[in-house]
């Protein structure tokens, strides 16, 4: 069945064309990543097809049978909404069906009773609340209650996202659905969650996605955005390099070919007498395509730097013994670790775990309570931080860099004006002289990448950098960082990046435990599992019985498992709906710690996390006790 058909779109702003004459389909089961650097014109595209723009030229037609729904970075939502009314405002007859049920509840209208029961039957409603709530649980969301408007940035959108993927399994019809980088503020456990699940979904899919892992499991098909056109390529993000690689060398070899037949050409038309007769007008029009194409500039601007990197003593960063804690929550524990040049280490954990804490010791913005630190005179720290960048109002985009410097030096013994790296970093000279606040959100971020860069630091600090590049920045930052001669931490849930850079990873493991795990986040993962799987199998296994006395015969019917009764089986229901609110409650609890300084708030906080643990662990221990009946 065919969703989507597009014809010679054409799509402008200005004199900046985003793309020319550009022909697709879409067809029902499709699982489609568009694969773009910023300004592209991907978002716009999108927009065309929900309806909110409308194309220069050329015609989208949308099968009429189909819905549209778009997942945006833009969140519209009512602040004094709790979550559940928030994800009770689906325009869906499932959930209008579930709405009325809960009404029902309440009345004495035996008509009304009875339609709503019906209802819930004719739009298969039964199992919606359930699979609405274990979305929301995936997602770690468990508090149902909050108000929307007390939420954090992450939260919203992670609830936005439990929204969408209801309002598609409650539709029960065909649905187109745009996602639009769905993975940021996602950790890890949850951005697998969602890759398994939009991989098993039998849905038809678009997505944006700077995650090329989560783009090889759930996309089969790429679309590349590039000089005004699009390119298909049917197969992985490996398959997508192969190919553009190879157009990319044909287009080179005809330009080759189009350059010696142009200087023949152009000898041709300097012999030329001015009153050219009709039989030569053939060739010159022939002559100014084959200059057009001799003319073509295939060389990319990017990010290919040649840094000349401040000198990099004996002396790096060493930690000894490090301790830290917020009241009765341990952070940092007798932690020691002495950084190499070149060194590229990957710091993993929950949230509120202490990463950003061990980040803030070791630039100095935060006290330790016992150890000592030893950083070396030379060492100059670069740190990319998720708060951004901090510049007035109306500050040009070329005076926000030359506040660091005129000219940035190369090894070469060269130098690049502000100007020309801006460039490299793709800030046009229009760009250039614009105001900082105008700029995309990408655009930002590339602005605070080039900023750190330019600084010329040896000890670079990234945290979570992957955010809102977009792939062909990302892929160059890779290579630049792997060439990188100083030392290096990173702080990230993308895996195809870490995977890239780090030489080992540095992973919270909680209660003050840092673990040094040499080789790739992948491997520390599946390491991790492992390890996890044994110790739930071991936890589970009772413990042996020595055998005093023969035992006697058991019969094989005596010998099978027993059924749970009804009481177990609702205690077991409680407890796994009690289990993520207390994680809820307990992650909250360590977030207060972690910005809290007055002691008698601290000490309250750190009863209430032992409290909740104390319970926590009391349901988990029960939860093995009802799994094994």
């Amino acid at each position: 069945m065919n969703y989507v058909s597009a014809e010679n779109l054409t799509k402008s702003y200005g004199i900046k064309f985003l793309f020319k004459n550009i022909s697709f389909h879409i067809n029902e089961g499709d699982k489609i990543a568009i694969v773009a650097k910023n300004g592209s014109g991907k978002s716009t595209l999108l927009k065309i097809l929900m309806g909110k723009e409308i194309a220069d030229s050329g015609s989208v037609i949308i099968n009429k049978d189909i819905q549209v729904v778009l997942f945006d970075q833009e969140i519209d939502f009512n602040p004094d909404l709790t979550i559940d009314e928030f994800m009770m405002t689906l325009d869906s007859e499932p959930i209008l069906a579930l709405k009325n049920y809960h009404k029902s509840l309440h009345s004495t209208d035996n008509a009304f009773i009875e339609k709503a029961l019906n209802d819930m039957e004719a739009h298969k409603a039964w199992d919606l609340e359930n699979e609405m709530k274990q979305i929301l649980s995936q997602l770690k969301i468990t508090n149902l209650e909050a108000k929307m408007g007390t939420l954090s940035g992450g939260q919203v959108k992670r609830v936005a996202l439990a929204k969408l993927l209801t309002e598609t399994r409650a539709e029960h019809k065909h649905t187109l659905l745009i996602m639009d980088e769905p993975t940021n503020h996602l950790d890890v456990e949850m951005v697998e969650w969602l890759e398994n699940y939009l991989t098993k979904a039998k849905i038809t899919l678009l997505l944006v996605t700077h995650d090329r892992y989560f783009l090889d499991s759930v996309c089969d098909i790429i679309w590349e955005m590039e000089d005004q056109n699009l390119y298909l390529h049917n197969g992985s993000y490996a398959t997508y390099l192969e190919n553009k690689m190879i157009r990319e060398d044909n287009m080179n070899a005809t330009i080759d070919k189009a350059n010696n037949l142009y200087r023949k050409e152009l000898e041709w038309m300097r012999r030329q007498p001015k009153a050219r007769t009709t039989k030569s007008k053939s060739r010159i029009d022939a002559f100014y395509e084959t200059e057009k194409v001799a003319k073509t500039d295939t060389s990319k601007q990017g990010l290919e730097l040649d840094f000349e990197m401040k000198r990099l003593g004996n002396k790096i960063l060493e930690l000894k013994n490090i301790d830290k804690s917020f009241g009765d929550k341990l952070l940092l524990k007798d932690f020691s670790y002495q950084f190499q040049r070149g060194e590229k280490v990957g710091i993993v954990g929950k949230n509120g775990a202490g990463k950003s804490t061990l980040l803030n010791i070791i630039q100095g913005l935060e006290k330790y309570d016992s150890g000592a630190i030893e950083t070396g005179e030379t060492i100059s720290f670069g740190y990319f931080s998720q708060k951004g960048l901090t510049y007035k109002e109306d500050e040009r985009v070329i005076d926000f860099i030359k506040e660091i410097a005129e000219y940035y030096p190369l090894a070469n013994g060269k130098s690049l004006s502000a100007s020309q790296f801006l460039r490299l970093f793709l800030f046009d000279d229009q760009t250039q002289y614009s105001p900082i606040s105008k700029l995309s959100g990408g655009e930002k971020r590339r602005l605070h990448l080039m900023y750190i860069l330019y600084q010329n630091p040896n000890f670079l600090i990234f945290d979570e950098p992957t955010n809102d590049l977009d792939l062909p920045t990302l892929t160059v930052l890779e290579n630049f960082l792997q060439q990188f001669q100083g030392s290096l931490i990173i702080v990230s849930h993308d895996r195809y990046f870490m995977d890239r850079i780090v030489d080992h990873v540095l992973a919270f493991e909680g209660n003050g435990k840092i673990r040094d795990f040499v080789g790739t986040f992948s491997e520390y993962r599946e390491t991790k599992s492992r390890e996890d799987a044994m110790e739930k199998n071991t936890a589970s296994k009772p413990e042996p019985v020595k055998e005093i006395v023969a035992a006697p015969e058991v019969s094989q019917a005596s010998a099978k498992k027993r059924k749970m009764t009804f009481k177990e089986q609702r205690e077991l229901e409680t407890i796994e709906k009690e289990m993520p609110e207390l994680e809820q409650q307990r992650a909250k609890i360590m977030d207060q710690l972690n910005n809290e300084t007055e002691y008698e708030k601290v000490a309250q906080l750190s009863a209430e996390l032992e409290t909740v643990s104390e319970k926590l662990e009391e349901y988990e221990m029960r939860w093995l006790e009802l799994q094994e009946i």
